[in-house]
């Protein structure tokens, strides 16, 4: 895949190695970066646009939905692989997006970049929730040949490193969409805008936002810790996205009373009261 340069807002060009749609087809988004069709596809895993039921994605641009709508996910790990383009400073933006499950701790999992662990137990909703886009940045370097993270390195073969997506104990690991930009802007880089509760937004001016973005409504969970969905589930199972576990799962909803309500007892009858005196005289 050859380099691509696109400018940023600020008129400067960003040095994109790769980007890709996982799951979705070829896209060009608001900072006029071009994400190519997934090269996985047909080969490895499921891609799925399950998001699309979703009536917005929270936190991005209309015109960038897309790209956390679609997904690829398996039932195992699975990776891509990515040019690399001589030394230089890279990022590698993740784009992740929950759109299925209702709570946390559902679907976890961990990303690696060339055997390195870059994101140790990704839980998306507990960050974030569902419906509401997140990137995660890691930050690398490489020179003569080597890729440095951190306190770690390791060889670079054959001109590309590999991102995997590694298979946890909780569902199955998924992936939005990659952008690989190299020798980078750190204060350019394309970012999503701050997350937003319902106490900021409800304090906000509601001509403030821009109207391109949608803010994140708070999770909200009963007494017992259930988290209860504040948009529409969609009640057909999601076969494509879920394993056999949590086909079975179940679905959030108003919490029950657990019975009749305790009698006031001061309107009981006087009677009631004073027979246990009689009994004891």
């Amino acid at each position: 895949m050859t380099v691509d340069k696109v400018k940023a807002s600020s008129g400067r060009p960003h040095n994109v190695i790769y980007a890709i749609n996982a799951g979705g087809e070829a896209h060009t988004d608001s900072y006029g970066i071009h994400y190519v069709r997934d090269p996985l596809k047909g080969k490895i895993g499921t891609e799925s646009d399950y998001g699309r039921q979703l009536l917005t994605i929270n936190r991005v641009h209309k015109n960038d939905e897309i790209l956390y709508q679609t997904e690829r996910y398996h039932h195992d790990t699975f990776g891509y692989d990515l040019p690399v383009s001589g030394d230089g400073q890279y990022v590698l933006i993740l784009k992740f997006c929950e759109v299925y499950f209702n709570g946390p701790n559902m679907k976890v999992f961990d990303v690696l970049l060339d055997r390195h662990t870059v994101v140790s137990d990704m839980d998306i909703y507990a960050l974030v929730g569902k419906g509401t886009a997140h990137d995660e940045y890691v930050f690398f370097s490489v020179s003569r040949g080597r890729l440095y993270f951190k306190e770690k390195s390791s060889e670079i073969r054959g001109g590309k490193l590999k991102v995997e997506f590694l298979k946890g104990y909780k569902d199955n690991p998924k992936i939005n969409a990659i952008l690989l930009i190299k020798d980078y802007n750190e204060a350019i880089l394309p970012r999503l805008p701050p997350l937003m509760n319902e106490y900021h937004a409800s304090a906000a001016d509601a001509d403030s936002p821009d109207e391109h973005f949608n803010a994140h409504p708070q999770a909200l969970a009963d007494d017992d810790g259930n988290v209860i969905d504040g948009g529409e589930d969609n009640i057909v199972d999601d076969f494509m996205t879920a394993s056999t576990d949590e086909l079975v799962k179940p679905t959030s909803k108003q919490r029950k009373t657990s019975g009749p309500k305790q009698p006031n007892p001061y309107s009981l009858d006087d009677s009631s009261i004073m027979l246990p005196v009689f009994i004891a005289i």
